[in-house]
């Protein structure tokens, strides 16, 4: 009699998993607390695999051998209380789709702040360099999904805090640690618990293994674990390295072993300083890989960027727009205004996860000649920036905050959306909020 599979969450990583656990011959039964996409509906139907939606039928899920958590759902929701209150077998949808990759070369991506486009330029790198590999996570196909339907000798993961809590056996050849900032403290409760599980993607790691991570990152060296099996590649702009990255004199030094890769800065294709660090760990990760030093400087080179992320998006009558959906926290506002060299209108706001705008206080006196609120909660912005900008409106439609933004914009002048919050109250996700934003700069 095949294992019974439960699945809590029927998004993208959920029904991933759900497709996979059916091609493996396991009995597979999807339940969601909410409403499930019409998409993803159609999917389970497709493939018959039972659902529910709208509720969590307790007496099914534990009669499940393996549950298969969506990171989506806290630790504190009640069907994780319940379930671990019968201590079921729980683990995320990476540790999952790990466990049916073949020996695949696994290159996996975690941080507070760059995964996306750090994930997204190692597997340029790679495909640039012809190697097959395909780029999953939070970035696009779940690593499930791919797994089950068109598996590849190497998968580009960009994994998340809330996917390496329910890890056992997955096992990176190449982890990469971008940064730890403030973040999901309001799941977390502490800095060091949420350090402690960005830190989860070295645990399996071997001898054989590269660890690569940020040595000018304060939180990654207060918290950095003394158990770490793994060949050790650090990055720095601020001390030079025998192994891993380092910048002197505007030229990026990568070095593994005795073979070394040299680019000045200025041929890098991602502006900021953040950037030359995800260009930096990127470049290392291809070393890794044995890529030949010529097509990582081609590739850092050429890179275009994504979506959503300090994506240009037009100039209307002189007024620049600029689409940053994805700075979902401070620190990635603190980046995006740390790369603008033109006076900016700000549009930020949604779903606070404990904010400290202190932080970007001094980029905003600098940089910010207005901000436009956009939320159904604005207050918090309101009273950190009240003594900081001269013109602060609030918004609750992305149509009304573009055009708000474009009446203080003079020509020259650059509108930048970086929320710096979850996008929940008033969009599907961030893609939805960045897509409306480009839909709202076309309609002026």
């Amino acid at each position: 009699m095949a294992e019974k599979v439960v699945i809590l969450g029927a998004g993208e990583s959920g029904v991933g998993a759900a497709l996979l656990a059916v091609k493996q011959g396991y009995e597979v039964w999807v339940s969601d607390a909410g409403a499930i996409a019409d998409h993803y509906r159609q999917e389970l139907q497709a493939a018959h695999i039972p659902f529910e939606e709208h509720k969590h039928s307790y007496d099914k899920i534990f009669e499940a051998d393996w549950i298969i958590k969506s990171p989506g759902i806290a630790e504190a929701a009640p069907v994780m209380q319940a379930v671990r209150s019968k201590s079921k077998r729980v683990i995320s949808e990476i540790e999952w789709a790990y466990r049916f990759c073949n020996q695949a070369t696994i290159i996996a991506i975690t941080g507070t702040n760059g995964k996306t486009t750090t994930t997204a330029l190692i597997h340029y790198l790679l495909k640039n360099s012809g190697i097959q590999a395909a780029c999953v996570g939070n970035i696009g196909n779940s690593f499930a999904r791919q797994v089950a339907t068109s598996p590849e000798p190497c998968y580009v993961v960009e994994v998340s805090s809330f996917q390496l809590d329910d890890i056992e056996t997955f096992h990176p050849h190449v982890a990469v640690l971008l940064n730890i900032t403030e973040d999901h403290l309001d799941r977390y409760g502490s800095m060091e618990a949420y350090a402690a599980a960005k830190f989860r993607i070295t645990e399996n790691q071997t001898a054989e293994d590269y660890f690569i991570y940020c040595l000018d990152d304060p939180y990654t060296r207060k918290f950095f674990k003394k158990n770490i099996h793994s060949q050790l590649l650090p990055f720095s702009i601020m001390e030079q390295v025998k192994q891993g990255a380092y910048m002197q004199d505007q030229q990026i030094h990568i070095r593994i072993h005795d073979d070394e890769c040299i680019l000045s800065a200025d041929e890098l294709s991602l502006r900021g300083k953040h950037n030359i660090y995800n260009s930096m760990a990127a470049g290392i990760a291809g070393k890794t890989m044995n890529i030949r030093n010529e097509k990582i400087r081609e590739s850092l080179a050429t890179f275009k960027g994504i979506e959503h992320r300090l994506e240009y998006v037009a100039t209307v009558r002189g007024v620049e727009f600029i689409n940053d959906s994805k700075a979902t926290n401070v620190n990635s506002v603190w980046y995006a205004l740390e790369c603008m060299k033109k006076p900016v209108i700000l549009i930020m706001g949604g779903i606070d996860k404990g904010n400290d705008y202190e932080i970007i206080r001094g980029l905003v006196k600098e940089k910010v000649k207005a901000i436009v609120c956009l939320g159904k909660d604005n207050r918090k912005i309101n009273e950190a920036f009240k003594d900081d900008v001269q013109l602060m409106v609030n918004t609750t439609s992305m149509k009304e905050a573009v055009e708000a933004a474009f009446h203080f914009a003079s020509p020259g002048d650059v509108v930048l959306l970086s929320p710096g919050c979850a996008s929940f109250d008033l969009f599907k996700n961030y893609e939805d909020r960045g897509r409306q934003f480009k839909q709202a700069v076309k309609d002026l």
